[in-house]
């Protein structure tokens, strides 16, 4: 689920709202199927377009929501986990939602959740009735949901799907989803509705099957988005770098075209141009001699190496949470690394640099620690990579003065 639990300042809105970190992560959809219910049922009111799977995800959600509102509708989205800003989770209409907003409505939520004896909300489900509320009040044509963790107990799950799109599926979270893609595929297909069509993007062939039979056992009609879609009709000026975002790309195009068969108010020409006012920051996100992407798990760390300049090598600074499969994700990027720096993330499970700097050269890379994130940028020379975490992300964005919205409430 969310690499990183911090948020910026929005009146009382963290207060509220912080002490539900204390529960962690929680998969099952009574409890926010409970609050929900305290709250009149907002997840009920609005249309969605729900997104899972292992990595790009987000990305999706941000193409369709960028596309949506370019062809004239008016879309919200809610993602997780945020760079820097907690609002950056909910956007109405193209933009984030204000902080006075957010705090209002996650008092109701608070409230709700006083209501329900013995009740343990956590952080995410939280969030997610914020979202549901939000959306329930300004009603936009589709709200697009990117699931938490898995898909079959996420709390996003009970929302009303239009539409279902599941992207590149991979070994991540395997504590809580299961130790092969098999497994995982099998969670991230639990959000296929009743008759509700799902796409899927690029997979091997054994997810394919395994979300097509899944589709079946719903009745809901299956498109396989590379059938569907081609990566030469990703529009001229597509702003997101990376391989992998092509691939995210055609499975929006593929999504954008399946709605559009079954709502007259889309264009799907105009949609799919759309895609070029995607804003998705810190994914392959290039700052001068920078590259800044979240990457942090084995497939993603796989498909950044695949983007990265072939000419040559580059320097890195990393960090990471210690439960993240650091040496797999360092054996990918060491034969394209000269040197790296070693830094600690804002996060309680953050990997100490001194821990980092040693692991990394035990996998051949030569390293050093920093004390801080600034220390590293200063001490590069030629283009570096920053990557490990998307709070680590979200904090070089900000300090390179590449983050694409205001930074006020920005964490200490």
């Amino acid at each position: 689920m969310d690499e990183m639990t911090e948020g910026g300042r929005g009146g009382g809105l963290l207060a509220a709202l912080a002490a539900r970190r204390r529960f962690g992560m929680k998969p099952g959809l009574d409890s926010i199927t409970r609050l929900c219910s305290a709250l009149g049922d907002p997840q009920n009111a609005f249309p969605a377009i729900h997104v899972a799977g292992t990595d790009g995800k987000g990305a999706v959600c941000a193409m369709l929501d960028a596309a949506l509102n370019a062809s004239g509708l008016a879309a919200g989205r809610y993602t997780s986990p945020h760079l820097v800003r907690l609002a950056e989770r909910f956007f109405v209409r193209g933009s984030p939602a204000s902080d006075e907003t957010l705090a209002r409505l996650a008092a109701r939520v608070e409230a709700a959740v006083e209501t329900i004896p013995g009740e343990e909300t956590t952080f995410f489900e939280a969030l997610t009735a914020v979202a549901f509320l939000l959306y329930a009040e300004t009603r936009p044509d589709y709200a697009i949901l990117e699931t938490g963790l898995g898909g079959r107990l996420d709390a996003t799950n009970i929302c009303k799907s239009s539409i279902c799109a599941i992207t590149r599926i991979g070994l991540d979270h395997c504590d809580w989803l299961g130790d092969t893609v098999a497994k995982i595929a099998a969670e991230k297909a639990g959000i296929i509705k009743e008759g509700v069509p799902v796409v899927l993007g690029a997979n091997s062939a054994e997810v394919r099957e395994i979300v097509a039979e899944a589709a079946a056992r719903k009745r809901a009609p299956f498109v396989y988005a590379p059938d569907a879609a081609r990566e030469d009709e990703i529009p001229q000026g597509f702003p997101l770098g990376g391989r992998f975002n092509r691939e995210n790309a055609v499975t929006a195009i593929a999504t954008l075209k399946t709605l559009a068969k079954a709502d007259p108010r889309i264009d799907a020409a105009k949609a799919v141009d759309g895609l070029r006012a995607t804003v998705w920051p810190g994914r392959f996100h290039r700052a001068g001699r920078f590259i800044v992407d979240g990457a942090h798990n084995p497939p993603a760390a796989a498909a950044l190496a695949e983007s990265l300049p072939a000419d040559g090598r580059v320097e890195l600074i990393a960090g990471f949470c210690e439960d993240k499969d650091v040496r797999k994700v360092l054996q990918t990027l060491a034969p394209r690394v000269s040197r790296a720096f070693a830094v600690a993330i804002r996060n309680p499970r953050t990997m100490s640099a001194a821990k980092l700097a040693e692991t990394m050269r035990a996998e051949g890379i030569a390293a050093e620690p920093c004390a801080t994130l600034e220390e590293a940028l200063e001490r590069t020379a030629g283009p570096t990579l920053v990557c490990g975490s998307l709070f680590l992300a979200g904090e070089a964005l900000v300090a390179l003065g590449a983050y694409p919205w205001s930074a006020a409430g920005a964490p200490d």
